[in-house]
């Protein structure tokens, strides 16, 4: 099941990738939590459900020109997923580049992502998930 997990994992940030809005919210559990690492501020960290993901998406396109995602590595926990990979961003108002290792720990239940934890490093997100390099 868990190889399955990092499958899904896999289509979810291509889809995402493509700007496939449909496409990534069909591949979302219907009771989703985000916890963004770089969007949303500290009063609004949380995204739930599909509604959420649009909010999120909305204020991914205030805050950045371009945000790109680009995952490297997949490691199987199970019903969790540690993706390990880099941000690729560009700040609307700034025009500041960002290039930032990045971490999600993402649990999976009913065949689709239910929640997902977004670090600024891979050893945050290794450590929140409890596995040791």
């Amino acid at each position: 099941m868990s190889e399955q997990n990092v499958e899904i994992l896999r289509r979810t940030f291509e889809a995402y990738d493509r700007r496939d809005v449909d496409g990534f919210l069909s591949f979302l559990h219907p009771e989703f939590e985000l916890h963004s690492a770089i969007v949303g501020g500290a009063e609004r960290r949380v995204y739930r459900g599909h509604d959420g993901v649009r909010k999120w998406l909305e204020d991914s396109d205030e805050s950045f020109e371009q945000l790109r995602i680009e995952p490297t590595e997949f490691r199987d926990l199970g019903d969790r997923v540690v993706v390990i990979g880099r941000i690729h961003a560009q700040g609307r108002e700034s025009g500041v580049q960002l290039d930032s290792p990045t971490g999600w720990v993402i649990t999976v239940r009913d065949a689709k992502p239910v929640k997902a934890q977004g670090f600024l490093s891979e050893a945050q997100a290794l450590e929140a998930a409890g596995v040791r390099d």
